[in-house]
């Protein structure tokens, strides 16, 4: 009965009359198959005829392009919003892709005025940077981006009515060695203090009281016999307490001083504006009446160093190109940029900026941006391009940036210990290169940690602090809950505008100026003022025609003929 039953069942469960009845139904298909058919066969031809006209093609094309760019950003802001979800495997993320994390879940650093008063809603927190202009022309290289900006009195307001809370650490001191001893081959310079790779160990070591080794390690005050050595006025001038500061330098007579732009008159009233220059650049500014007795350029109050360190030729990384002298002293700027807390030991915030970089938006906007409402104690940009360390060693070497043996040196050092290359699980840092030129930062016992060991690397190894930025940033938040805000370069573009160094200035070529070819000069007939040998009405020569200069011979043949005739 089962297979009875399977036999009158087609393949897809047809049931046991319709196939009954097989032959009728072929019958009645095949009379409807032949009028759709003829109607096919009137069709096709029409829409051939259609599709063979351009406009309609032409529609075609326009509909389904249409089609493809709707598909594509649905496709991409499917992509956004998942993206928030989950870790990025590509750490290289377009500018514009805003990786955002709260500075809140590694320690409550402060309480800002602005929350106290109950107004905890920011302003920017609904911002988001635009989409990247579309590709014209030629692209030149990283752009800035825009940034949220709250008004300056607003700014001023929301500035921490306490210092941050600096986890672990409470109170920091610093090696005083009059007669330092080096023990190793690379244990860092007289001016550092020679610190051991025990006495390195142990600085990372995160207690509530520590002594460490950051430079000045002579005399009685940083500033004073200690190398980087001030001038007593101008050290008392930078004892004073300061709430915000900002502070740039230049050795070397390397970059020319560019004045900051857009401040507020309460800034110019209240905030400092320190530039550190050596003895040569002193001499320059002099010479060219650009600096007088007052010691200040524009906001700039000039702050000279004598007795600098660091002449030693291996410091040099470029010395075969720009000579042995100048890239001895280029290593000079670490010491203000990494110890600043140490020449102004009463300061709560600053901004460090290089020499060659100018400053456009109003500093207490920029500390409010950057550290204030991301809860953050110290800022600095990630590199635009990079972000692994090992890509950054062989960029630098590539570059000539310093010598080859001292960088793949300083990398075995820190492979030894465990560095590696970037990698997503530590999300949400996005990057291990920062680009220094700017530092963004809250003078509190563990930045102020964090930029003594990062100086004491760059002191130990060579001066590209890049190299050893990820390696005391990751040691140091291996024992303690801190992070480092770690901005976009587009942003870090937005408030600072990079000029050309000198060197590059003075001795780039002129433009060279486009040559017109001039006509050469007509020798012109005294007497008649015509050119010889030009036919007015044709302009052209008739010794160039061939044609008349065989028709003018032949006539003066035929006059020869005549004369010689009527002689006979």
């Amino acid at each position: 009965m089962t297979g009875r039953s399977l036999s009158l069942r087609g393949s897809y469960g047809s049931s046991q009359s319709s196939a009954k009845f097989p032959a009728i139904a072929r019958k009645s298909s095949s009379k409807m198959l032949i009028p759709s058919l003829r109607e096919k066969e009137r069709v096709l031809p029409v829409i051939c005829g259609y599709l063979g006209q351009r406009r309609v093609a032409m529609i075609l094309l326009v509909a389904l392009a249409l089609l493809v760019f709707i598909w594509g950003s649905i496709t991409v802001s499917k992509e956004s919003t998942n993206s928030n979800a989950k870790e990025s495997n590509d750490p290289s993320l377009d500018v514009h892709t805003v990786l955002k994390f709260k500075m809140s879940d590694y320690s409550p650093l402060h309480q800002h005025a602005g929350a106290a008063s109950g107004s905890s809603e920011h302003p920017c927190n609904k911002f988001a940077l635009p989409p990247p202009p579309p590709p014209v022309g030629r692209q030149l290289g990283p752009r800035p981006c825009s940034v949220c900006y709250i008004p300056l009195e607003q700014a001023r307001a929301r500035m921490p009515r306490s210092p941050s809370v600096s986890p672990v650490l409470r109170n920091l001191t610093y090696v005083v060695d009059e007669n330092p001893l080096k023990t190793e081959p690379h244990g860092g310079s007289n001016f550092g203090g020679y610190p051991s790779l025990k006495r390195r160990s142990d600085s990372f070591d995160i207690r509530e009281s520590m002594t460490v080794h950051c430079g000045f390690v002579k005399g009685r005050k940083p500033g004073h016999q200690t190398g980087f050595d001030i001038d007593e006025a101008d050290l008392m001038e930078l004892e004073q307490f300061h709430e915000v500061i900002v502070v740039s330098a230049i050795f070397g007579n390397y970059d020319i001083i560019q004045q900051p732009k857009n401040i507020s008159e309460a800034s110019r009233k209240n905030v400092p504006f320190y530039m550190f220059v050596d003895e040569e650049t002193e001499t320059y500014m002099k010479n060219s009446t650009v600096l007088d007795s007052s010691m200040k350029v524009g906001l700039w109050r000039i702050i000279v160093v004598h007795n600098i360190p660091y002449n030693d030729t291996r410091r040099n990384g470029k010395a075969s190109k720009l000579g042995q002298g100048l890239l001895a002293t280029r290593r000079l700027p670490e010491v203000p940029k990494l110890l600043l807390h140490r020449i102004l030991p009463n300061v709560r915030y600053s901004i460090w900026i290089d020499g060659k970089l100018q400053l456009v938006v109003d500093p207490y906007q920029v500390l409010e941006r950057f550290l204030w409402s991301q809860n953050a104690n110290f800022a600095i940009s990630r590199h635009y391009r990079r972000f692994d360390v090992f890509e950054e060693a062989e960029a630098n070497k590539a570059a000539g940036k310093y010598d080859n043996t001292s960088i793949d040196y300083q990398i075995e050092f820190y492979k030894r210990e465990g560095l590696t290359s970037y990698y997503s699980a530590k999300f949400p840092i996005t990057s291990d290169v920062p680009e220094g030129c700017v530092i963004i930062r809250e003078h509190v016992p563990i930045t102020n940690l964090f930029t003594c060991l990062w100086f004491n690397e760059v002191d130990r190894f060579t001066s590209r602090d890049q190299l050893s930025f990820s390696t005391v940033r990751d040691k140091i938040m291996e024992k303690v809950k801190w992070s480092i805000n770690m901005i976009l370069d587009c942003e870090r573009r937005n408030f600072v505008i990079q000029a050309y160094h000198r060197d590059l200035l003075e001795h780039r070529s002129p433009p060279v100026t486009p040559v017109i070819p001039r006509r050469p000069p007509l020798n012109r007939d005294s007497g008649t003022g015509r050119t010889p040998g030009k036919n007015p009405r044709h302009g052209r020569s008739r010794r160039s025609n061939p044609r008349h200069h065989r028709k003018s011979v032949a006539g003066n043949r035929d006059k020869q003929v005549i004369s010689q005739a009527r002689k006979i």
